[in-house]
């Protein structure tokens, strides 16, 4: 199994065992990672209704590190456009274009950050630079899988 693995990518594994920080949350852990890999460029691709949070967070990293962010509706692409159909309206999430945005930034390690489904999966498929994820879209649990959905209820 070992031969599925590089050298550098070695070393990022154990960049992140040299992150835990145990009692320490997400966000501490991730600045942590970015120091031990020398990560000095940082993007997150947000739900633009998450755009408050993005900001909070990019000011957080913004200590250490040089953040981008862009929403999803970048690019304002009307849905009618994109997918060629009359019936649909709106503007639509553009993960191909945040994936291109922060790839102009030159970022070296993305977050996804409340993308829906599927559009987090395109983010990922299409970001040059590795990804994290730091907030899913839940819309029934607030945002917060485990609690409500994956950890099981004991009365």
């Amino acid at each position: 199994m070992k031969n599925l693995y590089n050298k550098d990518d070695l070393k990022l594994m154990r960049a992140a065992e040299d992150s835990l920080l145990v009692g320490q949350n997400r966000v501490a852990e991730l600045m942590k990672y970015a120091e031990n890999t020398g990560i000095k460029r940082i993007g997150i691709a947000h739900c633009v209704g998450m755009t408050r949070e993005a900001n909070e967070l990019k000011q957080r990293l913004g200590e250490k590190f040089d953040v981008y962010t862009v929403d999803c509706k970048y690019g304002r692409i009307p849905a009618a456009e994109l997918f060629e159909d009359d019936s649909v309206r709106g503007t639509s999430c553009n993960p191909a274009g945040q994936a291109n945005f922060l790839s102009e930034k030159k970022t070296e390690l993305n977050i996804s950050f409340g993308l829906c489904m599927g559009h987090d999966v395109i983010f990922n498929l299409k970001s040059k630079a590795p990804t994290t994820t730091l907030i899913v879209k839940d819309r029934e649990h607030k945002h917060n899988t485990y609690n409500e959905f994956i950890k099981p209820n004991n009365p």
